[in-house]
């Protein structure tokens, strides 16, 4: 049986949302790797469909992405997305064999994250232009960011409902739809109930965003470009030059806490991390903080 892209891929999204239940944005990503794929096969291959996919073709696919100069990271990441597009495939009896057997993944390599120092951190957070009427949302905002270490898709979808002022938690509803408790600090607390009565109740809430937690002037949900800009603007303000982005404070949070010994799991429960192997990173990036105090602080350490 013959397939064609539009149609499988339009399966393949339905797969991923209804069977692996990943968010929107997860989908988006492995719809273009695939597509990426696809592209290549449809101008090297004198068959391009879908369910005629053969080792070979893969092989020459990841010589295409060498040559393109992608990093091993990337190909990897676009490798993964073809491998679950075939397993999808042989799931729907599309095809009946594995053109991915016999591949190897590209070598990961590890880089270590951006991270702010504290000091960083309460320098953003200070800067916040509260002559603003919208200023109290910001600092609210940038406050759960560090202090609970979520994604900025998580910030955008955080709800009222899910936020327990009482016992200092907020309920999360992360990647693949899991849900996990993360606690929240005193300061942060304390800018969610100032943004609650100094803002938010001064609203006109739109129909449908009445339990978003962060709106806009005009009674909307925010999106996420919007959390990115809040954030440049406020560190433009403290002087920082450097390229900080949401998930900086995400990876700031979560090394701050292994830093003053927090334990691991903990913190791969925080951050939403199904495997704990991801969340490891974090004790490279504490080496290399102990590294740092030494060469600084040391007497000997920079002796000739």
């Amino acid at each position: 049986m013959q397939t064609d892209w539009k149609s499988t891929l339009r399966g393949y999204k339905d797969y991923l949302a209804l069977e692996k239940g990943l968010s929107e944005n997860s989908i988006d990503a492995y719809k273009r790797d695939v597509r990426q794929f696809a592209e290549f096969l449809l101008d090297y291959c004198d068959d391009p469909s879908p369910n005629k996919i053969q080792t070979q073709h893969v092989e020459k696919f990841i010589g295409h992405m060498y040559d393109l100069g992608l990093s091993s990271n990337t190909q990897a990441r676009i490798i993964s997305g073809v491998r679950s597009f075939c397993k999808f495939m042989r799931i729907e009896k599309l095809m009946d064999y594995d053109p991915l057997e016999l591949i190897s993944t590209p070598k990961l390599k590890r880089k270590l994250p951006d991270i702010l120092t504290v000091d960083d951190i309460e320098s953003i957070i200070s800067s916040v232009d509260m002559s603003k009427k919208e200023g109290v949302r910001n600092r609210a905002i940038l406050e759960v960011l560090y202090s609970c270490g979520l994604r900025v898709s998580e910030i955008v979808n955080l709800q009222v409902s899910r936020v327990d002022l009482i016992d200092s938690i907020v309920s999360v509803v992360g990647k693949g739809n899991k849900e996990r408790v993360v606690p929240i600090g005193s300061q942060a607390s304390e800018a969610i109930s100032d943004y609650l009565v100094q803002y938010r109740s001064t609203l006109e809430i739109n129909q449908g965003h009445e339990d978003i937690l962060f709106l806009g002037r005009y009674g909307r949900g925010l999106t996420r470009q919007m959390i990115f800009t809040v954030l440049k603007n406020t560190a433009l303000r403290a002087g920082l030059r450097k390229s900080i982005s949401p998930h900086t404070f995400r990876h700031s949070f979560a090394t701050h806490l292994v830093e003053h010994g927090a334990d691991l799991r903990a913190v791969q429960e925080m951050l939403g991390h199904a495997q704990i192997t991801t969340t490891e990173i974090y004790t490279h990036l504490d080496k290399r903080f102990l590294q740092d105090q030494v060469k600084q602080f040391h007497p000997r350490s920079n002796q000739a």
